[in-house]
């Protein structure tokens, strides 16, 4: 869904219905349904005009950091020195409510509807886009398990893998290539999440031996005080999994990665888990292995 941030109150205007077109320096192509953000930008209570634009809400309540409703943008309309003047004498409103210039762009809102439930999200300049967790699920359905290497060949398989020319995959990258690993999709995944205020993390399993060295990388969300395991990469486990707790959430993933993916002989000391930051892209497979393992170590004592 397409997203325009404003700054308190003019968002909450629009909510309420009392401001039904937003000025801008720039104009748009772009017509259709619109969700209106609230930004985290602090109001300036000084501001005279801030006191007027206050008393048209009526006591309604601002929300920063939340989307807050829909519309459809239907046009942007060039300001000349006609339309700035016609504005300010037959509609004193709505010219309170925005920045009316020759040479700036009205743009205009219909079907204006308020969100029952406000989502929590962080914004952007200009406009830009907002996913659930489903819709992510579902941007990333056509994207299969395997990998890249240095001379940008293609390999796409699951058993025996060797990375040892592997190279990691800008999120833009595997949406091209319609490819990669967990951590190539884990990256897709954090591009995708990162304007969703909903406490994002990303985790590191590493388990190695004399006989075998296998890695598992996967996101969490906390949202609505549950937290979500997202799963793509592994086929087995595809899905929105929720949970009470991160520890439970973490015990449970590092139970069924025992199970399936390391099997057999397990050496509890063998096996760690990290909490790691976004890498650089393009590392190769050793490094990026670094990257994670340099990430907090989380210890499995009381698991």
């Amino acid at each position: 869904m397409k997203v325009l941030s404003l700054a308190e109150p003019y968002a909450t205007l629009i909510a309420v219905g009392k401001k039904c077109v937003e000025t801008r320096s720039w104009q748009t192509s772009y017509r259709g349904e619109l969700y209106i953000h609230a930004s985290k930008t602090k109001m300036n209570l000084k501001d005279e005009k801030n006191f007027k634009l206050m008393e048209l809400l009526d006591g309604n309540f601002l929300h920063p950091g939340y989307i807050i409703c829909k519309c459809r943008l239907v046009d942007c309309v060039p300001m000349t020195e006609e339309y700035v003047k016609q504005m300010k004498e037959e509609n004193e409103q709505e010219y309170l409510c925005g920045e009316y210039r020759e040479g700036r762009y009205a743009w205009i809102l219909e079907d204006i509807i308020p969100l029952k439930q406000p989502i929590k999200a962080n914004g952007s300049l200009n406009i830009w886009n907002y996913y659930n967790e489903n819709e992510i699920m579902n941007l990333m359905q056509d994207i299969k398990y395997g990998w890249i290497d240095s001379k940008k060949k293609q390999h796409v398989f699951r058993d025996n893998m060797d990375l040892q020319d592997y190279i990691l995959q800008t999120p833009k990258e595997v949406m091209k290539n319609k490819v990669g690993i967990c951590w190539d999709q884990v990256e897709l995944e954090r591009q995708y999440f990162k304007k969703n205020d909903w406490n994002i993390k990303t985790y590191f399993f590493i388990y190695q031996d004399d006989f075998q060295c296998v890695t598992h990388t996967f996101l969490t969300f906390e949202k609505d005080k549950m937290y979500y395991w997202f799963e793509h990469s592994w086929e087995r486990f595809k899905g929105i999994h929720a949970y009470s707790s991160l520890e439970e959430l973490i015990f449970d993933v590092k139970e069924k990665f025992i199970k399936y993916e390391v099997k057999e002989n397990v050496i509890n000391k063998n096996l760690k888990i990290y909490e790691y930051t976004k890498p650089k892209y393009h590392l190769s497979s050793q490094d990026f292995c670094k990257h994670c393992m340099s990430g907090k170590y989380i210890s499995f004592d009381n698991q």
